[in-house]
């Protein structure tokens, strides 16, 4: 009979035995069901596509006729979906924050001496005078230094970024509660400087110097900076100050 060689089938194929070691001989479970005239088993009630991955809901699975007429599946997450449809609510242009002013252009201009085409820090968003900073460079094709370097690849030389980095210092230290003043500040010195990755027009440059040390005897102020573009790191090194007097 059809029946008596399925079930022989059924008994054959190891994935329906039992794995509990208190039974001498491994069990079967048939979990089909035959009609009255026992002739063949009965049908699932379900199909294939009426399936979901039912261990994690936020998955569901779909499919589609593609050109050949045979079915394609895609999983798709309702999370996904969520937060797609959230961000495309909100405009691009409104999705991210602008940096906060602590420090506008006037007030840089202030306390730092330099001017075009040298002044190379645009705008302080966090600052604590003596201690770090954090400011900004917006890096433009209208810079002065692109031209030249270089015409076919405008990138910005590393040692323009070493000099923003040490204006940032200077925001830092050209205060009267630390000492300084712009009359009697130096770049002294750099140490394990290190380019990451280049920096280009469009760029958006974000430097953070931090006071190591400060050796008021000697006039002397160590610094530790990196600088950012997008999240990465693609200048650090650590800087040194002279702080003492001009003359």
């Amino acid at each position: 009979m059809e029946v008596t060689s399925a079930v022989s089938k059924s008994i054959a194929s190891p994935c329906l035995f039992s794995s509990n070691p208190s039974f001498s001989r491994p069990n079967l479970y048939l979990q089909s069901s035959f009609n009255s005239s026992h002739s063949q088993p009965k049908r699932s009630s379900f199909s294939p596509l009426s399936l979901s991955i039912s261990s994690n809901p936020s998955f569901h699975l779909h499919s589609k006729k593609n050109v050949s007429g045979s079915r394609s599946f895609i999983t798709r997450s309702s999370l996904d979906d969520t937060s797609h449809s959230a961000d495309e609510a909100i405009p691009i242009e409104k999705r991210f924050p602008a940096f906060p002013t602590v420090l506008d252009i006037n007030q840089i201009r202030d306390i730092l001496p330099h001017r075009f085409p040298f002044l190379l820090v645009d705008r302080v968003i966090e600052y604590n005078p003596g201690v770090s900073a954090v400011a900004i460079k917006n890096v433009t094709i209208n810079d002065n230094f692109f031209p030249g370097h270089f015409p076919e690849r405008p990138i910005m030389p590393g040692v323009l970024m070493v000099e923003a980095l040490a204006q940032v210092g200077g925001l830092v230290m050209l205060q009267p509660e630390v000492g300084g003043s712009r009359e009697n500040f130096f770049f002294a010195g750099i140490d394990k400087v290190r380019f990451r990755k280049p920096v280009i027009a469009g760029d958006t440059l974000v430097m953070r110097m931090t006071l190591v040390k400060l050796q008021k005897r000697f006039g002397i102020a160590k610094m530790e900076g990196k600088a950012y573009v997008g999240g990465e790191v693609v200048c650090e090194g650590e800087f040194l100050m002279a702080t003492g007097s001009s003359e």
